[in-house]
């Protein structure tokens, strides 16, 4: 997946959206649980109802892995029916050394087969790098997350009295690593406030930004601050959208969510991307 194939989905599905698939084999519609891979069908039948609304997918990989063995043949099974034009994100937060990191590249872009994997950087270059060796995958860098416990280091001032936040060095650092067709920032929609900086930083990345939907971040805010000539932007919706209902007409009813999502990221597209 090219930057310009992502951006060509974006245009023609006038939508920046990145649904995660972060399926709770706890909350399944009771009516799945007679099928032989519940989380499987529960997967199929969200990515069959939204798949033209959005331009990405994104397996929280925790999910799976807590399931053992089952967990990961329900994740291949998932891959194998998104449809190949969608960009696919492995949200791993990945980062050892490098030949564990050589591993886990293998893992996640041979064997499973997925476009991008997010990756915590702070071992530095060397855990960063063997993801990528491959052309056409993505790292996606936690830069500033929306947890509570985001402020313990990444938004630690410098010592050096540039009043810079530790995330700041981290982007400014990790922007020589691979070009803006290999990396992307994680940052979360609660962390509007800090877009700008972010943005004074890597103007022509990709931003994944998680938090709009269930966790209140503002889809607005996050378009207006953080959009560039090529939208820049994959916002993820999890919760909101593949649980919007419990009962039988879960899938029906995570189209209507996601389409609602989809139409005011058209207007968004509109007022800020001038060559659409």
């Amino acid at each position: 997946m090219t930057r310009e194939k992502l951006f060509e989905q974006i245009l023609q599905k006038k939508s920046y959206l990145c649904i995660g698939l972060d399926t709770d084999p706890k909350r399944l519609p009771e009516h799945l649980l007679d099928h032989e891979d519940p989380v499987f069908e529960f997967n199929r039948q969200i990515v069959e109802a939204t798949a033209d609304l959005c331009v990405a997918y994104k397996p929280n990989i925790a999910f799976y892995e807590a399931q053992g063995p089952k967990g990961w043949v329900s994740l291949e099974k998932t891959l194998e029916i998104i449809p190949e034009e969608i960009f696919t994100i492995a949200d791993a937060k990945r980062g050892d050394i490098g030949n564990t990191s050589e591993l886990y590249a293998r893992a996640f872009f041979e064997t499973m087969n997925f476009d991008s994997i997010t990756v915590a950087p702070y071992m530095g270059a060397d855990s960063v790098k063997p993801f990528l060796v491959q052309p056409g995958r993505w790292v996606i860098l936690l830069a500033l997350t929306s947890n509570p416990g985001s402020k313990d280091f990444q938004m630690l001032k410098l010592s050096d009295g540039n009043e810079e936040y530790l995330f700041e060095q981290v982007l400014r650092e990790s922007a020589n690593w691979a070009s803006v067709g290999q990396m992307m920032y994680v940052v979360g929609a609660t962390q509007g406030e800090y877009i700008e900086r972010v943005r004074a930083i890597v103007p022509n990345h990709f931003l994944l930004v998680p938090g709009v939907g269930a966790q209140g971040g503002s889809l607005e805010e996050i378009s207006r601050l953080g959009m560039n000539q090529q939208c820049g932007l994959l916002v993820n919706s999890s919760r909101a959208i593949i649980y919007a209902s419990s009962g039988r007409d879960f899938a029906e009813r995570s189209r209507e969510a996601a389409l609602e999502v989809q139409k005011e990221m058209e207007q968004y597209l509109e007022q800020y991307v001038t060559h659409l």
